[in-house]
């Protein structure tokens, strides 16, 4: 099935990273079969900074449509890629049957600050999504971001962006987490306003420990809610009562964007099955 249909109806789907070690992809398989249960539409993969898993991204890709029958959609960056290696790499994975893609500009390699495009490369998603477009058979996926993505001077400008992303060929936007669905709601409007006719799977990610906790506000700016924040400096740094904590909150995030008449979720597991399946057994978005 391409990603264009994923959502025709009520559906979720998860991300996966691909693990370091064999052990790891093992324990990743064993939480994947806890999570089949729910039928997800896709199981998307994603891709290393600066291309470093692009090999593990196919193979995994590859294991998930093999031994899981689960659709895979592989995540594909514009980082340290020249327009002839993006061609080959397309071939490639269209070879294997895999044809659904997020197309990302993607973050810098380890140690750099600033994105610079590969000599004969690509600077934008939206120049990567018109590319794969043009190579036929391929169903594209963008990434949007309802607090704006980090490097945009504006949400606004951002859903510009995001427009030139679907104008070249992007068919569905998935976004990246976020806590207040206020911020959501605004973001998907906005996309409408500005013309965006595409389905927008909002991305739910519980977060449960703090070490996730610090690293998601360091690293992505996001902003924890108030009333979150003081749940969690209540807990004393009791792990069970963070974990619980984190999945209430997205527990209650799902049931309320539901009314909002989402077509669909897509969740950020970081390869446990745990919190997502509470999650999603709690809120009974799949009864």
């Amino acid at each position: 099935m391409q990603i264009r249909h994923a959502f025709d109806k009520f559906a979720v789907s998860f991300e996966v990273f691909p693990p370091k070690t064999e052990t790891g992809v093992d324990n990743l398989f064993s939480e994947l079969s806890l999570l089949k249960k729910f039928n997800p539409a896709y199981v998307s993969v994603t891709y290393g900074a600066g291309g470093s898993t692009r090999e593990k991204t196919i193979d995994l890709s590859m294991k998930i449509k093999e031994s899981l029958s689960i659709e895979p959609l592989m995540h594909f960056t514009c980082v340290g890629n020249s327009k002839n290696e993006v061609a080959e790499h397309l071939e490639k994975v269209k070879e294997l049957g895999l044809t659904n893609i997020l197309a990302l500009r993607g973050d810098p390699p380890v140690g750099s600050v600033d994105f610079v495009p590969a000599k004969d490369g690509f600077a934008y998603a939206s120049e990567l999504i018109k590319f794969i477009k043009s190579k036929n058979g391929f169903s594209i996926a963008a990434a949007g971001y309802p607090e704006k993505h980090p490097d945009a001077p504006s949400i606004e400008e951002d859903i510009r962006h995001l427009k030139e992303k679907t104008d070249a060929g992007a068919e569905i936007i998935i976004t990246q987490l976020f806590l207040e669905n206020d911020k959501f709601l605004r973001f998907r409007d906005l996309c409408v306003k500005k013309g965006i006719s595409v389905k927008i799977i909002p991305g739910i990610m519980p977060v449960v420990t703090l070490p996730q906790i610090e690293r998601m506000v360091n690293l992505s700016g996001v902003i924890l809610p108030r009333k979150m924040d003081a749940d969690i400096k209540n807990a004393d740094g009791d792990a069970d009562k963070i974990f619980q904590i984190g999945v209430d909150y997205a527990s209650e995030q799902v049931e309320n964007l539901m009314k909002e008449g989402v077509p669909g979720f897509h969740f950020y597991p970081l390869n446990k099955a745990r919190a997502i399946s509470e999650v999603i057994e709690n809120s009974g978005i799949l009864k």
